[in-house]
């Protein structure tokens, strides 16, 4: 998952909101040095993206990125999940997309001196650019790919992702749908983390 899914699974707790941020950042065992409950938020995000590689709806989204993206293909379909959560975000949160983004903005900040150094070097850009807000639209998750191909390995071929979204969006809603109610209930009931959604999730709003 991507920074937004994770961020929504984190609950209220501010550490484990920390802690599930900056997972991709802290390796082996270098948790151990963070406070507890950042710790916590570490191993869940480890945990989700365990979860999330394994299970067969994910699986059945890269297959459609294969011969694209090899194996990078799971990390698009991080990106398009994102898509889908925000673009269909009064299903999943009581709170609207800005409000939760400002407030996490906020948490982020309060902790900056616990974040790993490459995290503090791109936080102020995430915010100035809203880019939790961004994923919403097409045009957001694309600017996206295109400044993580910049900086890491990824494929620059962000443009056959956007159309491979395009072309496949109704399967990939739903197969979105599917799997994160089921990651839904598998953080709830496994990390004791409640998420402020509404009781009854159906369907879809455009």
């Amino acid at each position: 998952m991507n920074y937004l899914a994770h961020l929504y699974l984190s609950g209220n707790d501010k550490e484990t909101i920390v802690g599930n941020f900056i997972g991709d950042y802290v390796k082996g065992k270098s948790y151990t040095k963070y406070p507890l409950k950042i710790q916590k938020g570490i191993l869940m995000h480890r945990q989700i993206d365990s979860f999330t590689d394994n299970h067969p709806k994910f699986r059945e989204a890269k297959k459609l990125l294969n011969d694209e993206y090899g194996l990078y293909s799971g990390i698009i379909i991080d990106f398009f999940y994102d898509h889908f959560l925000a673009r269909n975000w009064d299903i999943y949160s009581k709170r609207t997309l800005r409000d939760f983004a400002k407030k996490t903005h906020a948490v982020l900040l309060s902790h900056f001196f616990h974040l790993p150094v490459k995290v503090q070097r791109f936080l102020p850009f995430l915010i100035q650019n809203r880019r939790l807000e961004s994923y919403a639209n097409i045009d957001g998750i694309q600017q996206s790919l295109e400044i993580m191909s910049r900086y890491t390995s990824l494929p620059e071929k962000s443009q056959i992702a956007i159309e491979i979204l395009k072309l496949n969006f109704e399967f990939l809603h739903e197969n979105f749908s599917v799997f994160m109610l089921e990651l839904i209930e598998f953080v709830e009931g496994g990390f004791e983390i409640e998420i402020n959604r509404p009781n009854v999730i159906t369907g879809s709003q455009y």
